[in-house]
């Protein structure tokens, strides 16, 4: 458990190696890495139980990437907990590499499902954990997913076969961004009220501002602590590129391609902010 001085510096880190990944290959969805890093901060310098030398170690936490193309951010973060060595990240993306541009279990340390192919991690993180309940484990299951997720309907009928089996040890975490490859995630397929729609299925249901550290925190320490048999989802708005103005700024981000210079531009600003003291 770190605190949050701590998580400050590991969401920071996080964003950083995000950005020199996506500079190796010129482009990559560095835009939810880095409205992201926060919510990964907390689960692996926080929450989780995990050992850095031990991926498959029994007794973990498993964090499932249902949203595959989210690696980059997903990498960094295993960076971070020591899983993968950083000198790796250079590699991100190439021929033989261990960091393949979507999220492939065959290849990376950590990496608990392949994913990309959207909707299918939460009625896999089900599976999972009722076997892991059957297994009188105390291991949490987190699924993570993005907000095009809600788009389909094998996420709806996990979420009832969730509930109906009182899955208290599965965590689903949202990242509501707003953004998908077809526009703004709200206008291809509207969700709202979503806390509604989740407590309706049977959920116990918090909203928070997922880049506020504290309130993430905060968020992960309730859905750990007795909700009787309900599953818990955490539903994180996120800014896409934060920490990086230019990037903050752009219309379409869902898939980020930069000039040269502006990968270098894009840390010079991390970088200024936190030195600074000036929260990203």
């Amino acid at each position: 458990m770190s605190d949050a001085s701590t998580l400050v510096e590991r969401a920071y880190r996080i964003r950083r190696y995000a950005l020199r990944m996506g500079e190796v290959q010129g482009q990559g969805y560095i835009g939810q890495a880095l409205g992201y890093a926060d919510v990964l901060a907390v689960a692996y310098g926080h929450a989780m139980k995990y050992r850095p030398q031990e991926p498959l170690w029994e007794g973990r936490d498993r964090f499932l990437l249902s949203h595959g193309h989210y690696a980059i951010a997903f990498y960094a973060a295993l960076i971070e907990a020591g899983i993968i060595p950083e000198a790796e990240l250079e590699t991100y993306g190439s021929d033989d590499s261990r960091l393949p541009m979507s999220g492939m279990a065959t290849y990376t340390p950590g990496m608990e499902m392949s994913g990309g192919s959207l909707g299918q991690g939460l009625p896999i993180a089900v599976g999972m954990a009722l076997a892991l309940r059957h297994k009188r484990s105390t291991a949490y299951v987190y699924n993570s997913m993005s907000d095009g997720e809600l788009d389909e309907g094998s996420t709806w009928e996990a979420a009832m076969g969730a509930a109906h089996h009182g899955l208290s040890n599965l965590v689903c975490l949202v990242d509501i961004n707003n953004q998908q490859a077809d526009g703004p995630s709200s206008k291809v397929l509207g969700f709202e009220p979503l806390a509604d729609k989740w407590a309706s299925f049977g959920w116990h249901v918090q909203r928070v501002n997922g880049n506020d550290l504290q309130a993430v925190v905060a968020a992960f320490d309730s859905a750990r602590s007795p909700q009787g048999d309900k599953p818990k989802v955490i539903l994180c708005d996120t800014l896409m590129g934060k920490g990086v103005p230019f990037l903050e700024q752009r219309e379409k981000n869902h898939f980020i391609r930069v000039d040269p210079p502006e990968w270098q531009q894009a840390i010079h600003y991390l970088d200024q902010a936190h030195t600074e003291g000036v929260a990203p």
